[in-house]
């Protein structure tokens, strides 16, 4: 299992990452394997990893269809189709598009999903207007990442279960990274044994503005209430956008090398929410010393 340390060298590569994109003009394009092809792979029960090397997607396959959880860069788009395809399903069985937050490495490519597949798609409120302008929102230092608008079908709200054939979703509203950030919860049968997974919406600071923010005011107050809620939770596998925020290619290697139980880890989410907390609050004391500009 991945210890503390480790989700630190996590948010710290991340921090890097995004440090390098300190405006739109000044980023030369996205890290290399946000968009190299891997081959889908089986996580556990009906979920399927259809992402790239370092931008996940996950489809959910039920008896009625499949849904598509997050679709990456518009660059990607016909990498996850024929992801997808790959594994049986074709595309116009996936009939529910959902989203974990308005940003382009998350949903750059869900408008061409949304037109080949003809599937419905649903996200919260708060993500709503960043979707169907197709930008992100939010005061930030890396500056407008576009991508094409998504006109949504239906808004989900806290708590509410999502169903296609027998499977159920539940969306929990846990904003901060941006207004309208959604996590996902479901229950699986991992070989007899019923499992709490959780796709994990980003709770990383990731170049936002905590302090002065003007376009999203209340994003300190609403990382705090989404630490808080997340602590509060229990999750025997989660799953992340970035995969490498959890291990998931990692944990498919060991799985490959025989460790059946390589995705299940209950303690995982509570030292996420911890690190991530506390890399919040050093960004927020930073901030606060740092005098505001007019």
């Amino acid at each position: 299992m991945m210890q503390k340390q480790g989700i630190r060298r996590r948010l710290q590569v991340a921090a890097l990452v995004l440090a390098g994109a300190a405006s739109a003009a000044a980023w030369a394009g996205p890290p290399a394997d946000w968009t190299t092809p891997i081959k889908p792979f089986h996580i556990v029960d009906n979920i399927y990893y259809v992402g790239s090397e370092g931008l996940a997607a996950y489809l959910i396959v039920s008896e009625q269809g499949a849904i598509l959880l997050d679709a990456p860069l518009a660059a990607n788009a016909d990498q996850i189709e024929r992801n997808i395809e790959s594994l049986g399903v074709p595309l116009h069985d996936v009939r529910l598009l959902l989203s974990s937050h308005a940003h382009a490495d998350h949903v750059g490519a869900m408008a061409a999903l949304k037109r080949d597949t003809g599937a419905r798609y649903a996200a919260s409120a708060g993500d709503r207007w960043a979707l169907e302008n197709g930008r992100n929102q939010g005061d930030n230092n890396y500056g407008i990442q576009p991508f094409d608008p998504i006109k949504l079908d239906e808004v989900v709200s806290d708590g509410q279960k999502l169903r296609l054939g027998d499977v159920e979703l539940t969306a929990h509203l846990t904003p901060g990274h941006t207004a309208g950030c959604t996590s996902w919860s479901m229950t699986v049968n991992d070989r007899g044994t019923p499992r709490e997974v959780l796709f994990l919406c980003s709770i990383t600071v990731a170049g936002n503005t905590l302090v002065g923010n003007r376009s999203y005011p209340t994003i300190a107050e609403d990382f705090r209430a989404t630490f808080a809620k997340l602590g509060a939770m229990q999750a025997d596998i989660v799953l992340s956008g970035h995969p490498d925020t959890t291990g998931i290619l990692e944990r498919q290697a060991q799985r490959a090398d025989g460790d059946e139980d390589a995705f299940v880890d209950p303690d995982l989410l509570a030292r996420l929410v911890d690190a991530h907390k506390e890399s919040f609050e050093d960004a927020l004391s930073k901030a606060r010393s740092t005098p505001q500009r007019p």
